[in-house]
């Protein structure tokens, strides 16, 4: 481990990127426990200084997916948010999910409790709110609840415990790390297709040569609310389409599709983003929440191949939240979550051949 804090710790001349292998090496290390404290805080911030390459995080992602429970949640769609969750802003992706659902779209989705430096709501808030414990919840449990509703959730601390054991340092550093990348990319549900959230539009080309090195089929690389994968509605949003091994710029403007609208400024908590998503499945939200869910289920629905255009998707959207599906949607997955008692676990294992 020291080898590789010498050559990524020289400062901002001396500092090279690691190869794939040695980053290999190294992600190894630090998430196996075999570095120290020390050299994982000093590999973070290093990394953090020089600016990781396309190889360091691919190679971290993929020790990451080695060290996870990962199931086939077959044709998903990953939404890849920020882990530091949503101060500011609602939750879109959190109701996008089960419209996408009801229109046949799987949906893989997935969190932690809260991280620097944002420290805001994540949809494991949420589950919390629902009387769901995300770091209780089992891995069949949640499988199940996918195959049943479509919606997969997977906790990422659960799934893949090394990013638990490595959350005590991090948020000492209270800084963004390598890992707020790779932690995004492990796909729990070996999904063709990703929305993945950024920050900053510099990171466009780097993100969109790793989603295309970890073999995604189709990735839509978002400039989003607060870093999110969630496209604005009251603004155009910038975004980078990957497929083929090609990226293109697309600006996505909600005012060409007769959407764009002001949201309100709330102070949002789990509850109030709870309350809202549920207010969009049932109808009754403010139009530019439901709005903003039918842009982004749109351009999700296009992005798999299940709308032929943006358009069609908002129609198709539209006709299902009319319809109330999704919200039935929503709740049949919020039960099938809920904590089993000791009588139905019995009963469950005795129906099992």
């Amino acid at each position: 481990m020291i080898h590789w804090l010498k050559e990524i710790g020289r400062g901002k001349r001396g500092a090279r990127d690691l190869t794939y292998d040695e980053a290999l090496q190294a992600a190894d290390a630090i998430l196996t426990g075999k570095a120290t404290p020390a050299q994982i805080g000093a590999f973070f911030l290093a990394e953090r200084i020089k600016m990781e390459s396309v190889e360091e995080l691919a190679a971290f992602a993929d020790i990451c997916r080695s060290h996870a429970a990962r199931t086939v949640h077959p044709g998903s769609l990953d939404c890849a948010g920020p882990y530091d969750g949503r101060a500011k802003s609602f939750m879109a992706t959190f109701a996008t999910a089960f419209v996408l659902a009801a229109a046949g779209q799987r949906v893989t989705l997935h969190g932690m409790p809260s991280l620097p430096p944002k420290w805001g709501v994540t949809p494991v808030d949420l589950l919390r709110e629902l009387g769901v414990d995300a770091a209780t919840l089992p891995v069949e449990q949640a499988i199940r609840t996918a195959t049943d509703t479509g919606v997969l959730f997977a906790s990422a601390e659960q799934w893949c415990p090394p990013l638990l054991s490595l959350r005590s340092i991090r948020e000492e550093l209270g800084m963004r790390t390598v890992l707020n990348t790779a932690e995004k990319l492990v796909d729990y549900g070996q999904s063709p297709y990703i929305v993945f959230g950024v920050f900053h539009n510099t990171v466009f080309e780097r993100m969109s040569s790793l989603i295309s090195r970890l073999g995604y089929e189709r990735g839509l690389i978002v400039q989003g609310a607060e870093g999110s994968e969630d496209l604005f509605i009251h603004r155009p949003t910038r975004t980078y389409r990957v497929e083929n091994g090609e990226a293109h710029l697309q600006v996505i403007n909600p005012e060409a599709y007769g959407l764009e609208q002001e949201p309100p400024e709330l102070a949002w908590d789990a509850a109030l983003q709870l309350a809202t998503t549920r207010e969009v499945l049932q109808g009754t939200a403010h139009m530019a929440f439901v709005h903003q869910v039918l842009l982004n289920a749109a351009v999700r629905l296009e992005l798999t191949g299940r709308a032929s255009s943006v358009e069609e998707g908002i129609y198709t959207c539209k006709a299902l939240l009319d319809s109330g599906e999704p919200w039935r949607l929503f709740q049949r997955w919020q039960q099938s979550l809920q904590p089993k008692t000791a009588a139905e676990g019995v009963a469950q294992q005795a129906l099992q051949p």
